[in-house]
């Protein structure tokens, strides 16, 4: 099924998105793809929030907006991953629905969140985001990305 662990990439169908984790040593490696920038970067979000919470019967009790800057494509997917990391951090709290709406450089982004305590803690919460190896560009698809959680 796409979006899952052990999917085979060659699988993605035009139009589809989804996002899975793949093995990696001591910490978590997310892939993502989406039709486009913006739905690609929602992916990430819910595939390192998925990562270690299970978000299957998650219901969102709060929408927060926020707008994220980068110097380009890979430097908005961390600012927009460590942006996540933080607000898990200091409120508690995870995405468990994206809208992301580019406007020029900026992102701006709607998060349905839900308070950690509400869905099941299935592993490590990441602590940030590796710059190694992070990639977002254009495929044959549409978009996708790669990107290192340490956790």
């Amino acid at each position: 099924m796409a979006g899952t662990t052990g999917d085979d990439r060659p699988t993605r169908l035009r139009g589809e998105r989804g996002h899975r984790a793949v093995p990696h040593t001591a910490d978590v490696r997310i892939e993502a793809w989406g039709t486009s920038r913006e739905q690609c970067l929602a992916e990430a979000v819910l595939g390192m929030v998925e990562s270690f919470a299970d978000l299957s019967r998650a219901e969102a009790h709060s929408v927060r907006q926020l707008r994220v800057t980068g110097s380009g494509d890979e430097d908005l997917l961390a600012t927009l991953l460590d942006e996540v990391v933080f607000r898990l951090e200091v409120h508690g709290e995870v995405p468990v629905h994206l809208r992301v709406e580019a406007v020029g450089e900026v992102l701006d982004v709607r998060a349905a969140v839900t308070d950690l305590g509400r869905v099941p803690v299935t592993g490590a919460p990441p602590k940030g985001v590796s710059f190694n190896e992070l990639r977002l560009a254009p495929d044959p698809y549409g978009w996708s990305c790669a990107v290192t959680v340490d956790v």
